[in-house]
């Protein structure tokens, strides 16, 4: 590899790492606006309407093509946990950054 390509291979690299870095932060941000929303979906999850809501789907009441996914215990509970781990992560950092 002579030296332009070599440098033209590198800033091909530092471009993507910087598109990538760059998603990366723009997500997290909006990951880290939902925080009302996932208080509303952890309150949501074991609660009395919830349990209704579940029992309803286990006897056939609901719409068999009704989006379900919140009456998975684990979806709630897994995307509750995601988010108080990144948050947690980024308290970190901005407590090592102070």
């Amino acid at each position: 590899m002579d030296q332009i390509e070599r440098i033209t291979y590198y800033e091909s690299l530092l471009r993507t790492a910087e598109t990538a870095l760059r998603e990366y932060e723009d997500a997290k941000d909006r990951v880290l606006a939902l925080s009302e929303e996932i208080g509303e979906l952890d309150r949501y999850l074991g609660s009395e309407a919830w349990k209704q809501d579940f029992e309803d789907d286990e006897n056939g009441k609901l719409p068999a093509d009704l989006p379900r996914g919140v009456l998975s215990e684990d979806g709630i509970y897994n995307a509750v946990t995601a988010f108080r781990k990144i948050r947690e992560e980024e308290g970190e950092e901005k407590g090592a950054e102070e």
